[in-house]
């Protein structure tokens, strides 16, 4: 049973394991809100997934360690669980999806466990580590719906209240919901006028949709880059704590996570998951309802796959206008590329690639397309742009 004692001896447990990660001020990120940032994503192993996985595998008896445990995760558990395991001298296996960022993989790898990459999704993993468990008599650690978890996890709420006790509202994300718990289980319990809001990306949104229909549901499929919160099904032990402490969940679309990623790593200096980034999102988009308060967003994690990390902040930058792409149709003659270029520089912007096509079967013969990538400050400039290029006699297509 979960208790704010519980949390207080996870807390006294994990002092000398776990960071107490600094809150920061943010105060470029958002107009609406006094905004700060609780940085888990600079927890030891890169997210707040250390604290649960300590915690509980620290309360194990002598006899369960020694069969061993077994968990299953897409990335952040999975190190929080190797981690663990390593220091306290347990064997562990990880059951992972085969789609988790290969950093993910080969960081568990690091901390000494066995990796299991199953086909599918996290939920796949999942059944995977349930059969692995009856076998074997191993331990399963579960990654959101244990109460010593949620309790490790619930570490972050009673920081935050030290960190800034007149804190208006805490933003949290939502996968499976061990981390939105425990954080509001503590803060409900300390401070019932702070406001709790949950996050899920809006391709992987089960726990809004189960607390909207009033009971939990699966869905037939999650499809999100941010892969730490894609679950189908949503806990049981945390579907019920959500429903009583939690104020309220909004979602967020993939653009606007790019988004809050791109402004964290250039307005803050974080490196943020998409899974870390859904409660800055939903404060940068105006999904909650924090005009005028002191909100504090959970970054909970910053192991992003590199391989992605460039597309990311490509959708970031054409979310916000600072990236554009124009195609014009030319008549095919000596100049043209010129003139348009020349319109581009002298509204301020810069041509970053340039593709001239000429074979398109729908084009008259004596004309061709032009593809021109740009650097922009904003969708102001990109329509200041058209507007110019329109004016001077050239054709926009899109």
């Amino acid at each position: 049973m979960l208790t704010l004692d519980k949390i207080y001896q996870a807390a006294f447990v994990l002092r000398d394991v776990a960071r107490r990660t600094d809150l920061i001020q943010a105060r470029n990120m958002s107009t609406d809100c006094d905004l700060y940032l609780k940085t888990e994503n600079l927890q030891l192993t890169g997210s707040f997934k250390l604290r649960g996985a300590y915690y509980k595998i620290s309360q194990l008896t002598a006899a369960e360690r020694a069969k061993g445990i077994i968990a299953c995760s897409a990335g952040n558990h999975a190190q929080g669980v190797a981690l663990a395991a390593q220091k306290m001298g347990i064997r562990s296996v990880i059951c992972m999806p085969d789609g988790a960022p290969i950093s993910k993989v080969e960081a568990t790898k690091a901390f000494g466990a066995e990796t299991c990459l199953v086909p599918g999704a996290y939920d796949d993993a999942y059944a995977k580590a349930i059969e692995l468990r009856d076998r074997t008599g191993a331990t399963f650690i579960h990654p959101f719906d244990d109460d010593d978890v949620i309790a490790g996890q619930g570490t972050i709420g009673l920081e935050i209240l030290e960190q800034i006790a007149d804190a208006d509202a805490v933003v949290v994300p939502i996968g499976g919901g061990g981390l939105i718990s425990g954080v509001a289980f503590a803060i409900k319990h300390l401070n019932p006028r702070v406001k709790v809001y949950g996050v899920q990306a809006e391709r992987a949104a089960s726990m809004a949709e189960s607390v909207k229909l009033g009971k939990q549901i699966t869905l037939d499929s999650v499809s999100t880059f941010a892969d730490g919160i894609a679950v189908k099904h949503p806990g049981d032990n945390t579907f019920k704590l959500i429903n009583e402490y939690v104020d309220e969940i909004v979602t967020v679309s993939e653009d606007e996570i790019a988004t809050a990623i791109l402004t964290l790593m250039e307005k803050q200096k974080l490196v943020a998951e998409g899974a870390g980034a859904v409660g800055v999102a939903a404060v940068m988009f105006g999904k909650l309802p924090v005009k005028g308060k002191k909100v504090v967003a959970v970054v909970s994690g910053g192991n992003i796959d590199v391989n992605i990390l460039s597309r990311v902040v490509t959708r970031g930058l054409v979310t916000t206008g600072r990236n554009a792409t124009l195609q014009i149709a030319l008549e095919d003659k000596p100049g043209q590329l010129l003139g348009v270029s020349s319109i581009i520089s002298r509204c301020g912007g810069n041509v970053v690639s340039v593709h001239h096509e000429r074979s398109d079967a729908n084009m008259a013969v004596a004309s061709c397309f032009l593809k021109i990538g740009m650097e922009t400050r904003d969708f102001a400039q990109i329509e200041h742009i058209r507007e110019e290029l329109t004016k001077a006699g050239f054709k926009i297509v899109s």
